[in-house]
């Protein structure tokens, strides 16, 4: 029997809230217009990813067509394009950019549109590998002139319901950059006892109420609920959360919910060991006078950067490093919301 025809949703009213009524939002090359209009709001399109701090990144690398670099996280590709923009500007031998993603979702789409922009085999080079594994890279591509780092996790990740990186939608709670590999937060949920759930709250997060929520989390799956969805986790930190004045709640229950999902994320993601790792073997792949930029999102990591930079610029292995941290300019932060967290810090490395 033939399947029947069914039409696309389309947008309800004028501000739709479903990931997948967005499909404007969705086709950027076919509908330029409303993508624009998304951006210049200060909105981030559905599917897209708006790079943040692109031209401090720019005046401090100082790319120059020639030289080596990897984008370490390559993610929806615009810092990746805005590097290759600057190494191909003249055509010199030997200007080669890679690019690393363990995502194998985005991974695909951000190949086809550099591709697409025509950098091809011979300027661009993608692997899907975790940046944790820089040495490999550099055992095959030799040492590198500059590499970026941006440790976020890309908009359409959080955006697209079906990877479970948002409270504020329903889906799976799975939080995995790679979700090929690993367990989800859903299933890590029902390993952890209360006194390491609430460790976890507060070492990757500071969260407040890690004990309250810890243990409401705890007791719920004990007792044969159910922790599977974004919307069911969000709902027991709610209640978890209830003896805070009715004021104050709707607040606190919105920064508890973000903090609890950053710091499920970050254990399923091993996200702090990999830094760690990408930070001990950098200044390894870096070659004499390379430049290296890391964007931080949270507290955490960058004290992790802070500290290696400063330690290994110590021992004389960085020649420089930033005094202050740098910071998106306001009007950046205007335009794109999701850049006020970011800190951006950058080292060279001795001669």
């Amino acid at each position: 029997m033939e399947e029947k025809h069914q039409r696309r949703v389309r947008y309800k009213g004028t501000h739709p809230r479903n990931y997948k009524e967005k499909y404007k939002e969705l086709q950027p090359e076919k509908y330029g217009e409303t993508v624009q209009k998304v951006m210049q709001k200060g909105g981030t399109p559905a599917g897209m990813h708006i790079s943040i701090c692109v031209k401090e990144i720019l005046d401090f690398l100082e790319i120059k067509p020639g030289q080596k670099g990897l984008d370490a996280t390559l993610g929806y590709g615009g810092h990746s394009s805005k590097m290759l923009e600057c190494l191909t500007a003249e055509k010199v031998e030997g200007s080669h950019l890679y690019a690393l993603d363990i995502d194998p979702i985005e991974i695909v789409k951000t190949t086809e549109r550099l591709r697409a922009k025509g950098y091809g085999a011979d300027v661009l080079t993608i692997l899907k590998m975790n940046f944790a594994d820089i040495d490999q890279v550099a055992a095959q591509a030799g040492k590198f002139d500059f590499i970026l780092a941006d440790l976020g996790v890309s908009s359409m990740q959080i955006d697209n319901p079906d990877r479970g990186f948002s409270y504020k939608t329903e889906g799976p709670l799975d939080l995995r950059l790679n979700p090929e590999k690993g367990i989800s937060a859903a299933e890590r949920l029902k390993k952890v006892d209360q006194e390491e759930l609430t460790g976890m709250l507060i070492e990757n997060a500071d969260e407040p109420y890690a004990a309250e929520i810890a243990k409401a989390v705890v007791t719920t799956l004990k007792r044969g609920g159910v922790i599977e969805t974004t919307t069911q986790l969000r709902n027991v930190i709610e209640e978890t959360l209830a003896f805070i004045p009715a004021a104050e709640r709707k607040e606190a229950v919105k920064k508890s919910c973000q903090r609890t999902f950053q710091a499920l994320r970050i254990d399923v993601n091993n996200e702090y060991e990999v830094l760690y790792a990408f930070l001990e073997k950098l200044p390894n792949v870096l070659a004499p006078g390379g430049r290296v930029a890391i964007l931080t999102f949270h507290s955490g990591e960058d004290r992790l950067v802070k500290k290696s930079f400063q330690r290994l610029y110590k021992e004389g292995i960085y020649s420089d490093i930033c005094k202050d941290v740098i910071r998106p300019s306001a009007e950046e932060c205007i335009r794109n919301s999701r850049a006020k967290s970011t800190k951006m810090r950058w080292a060279i490395r001795g001669e």
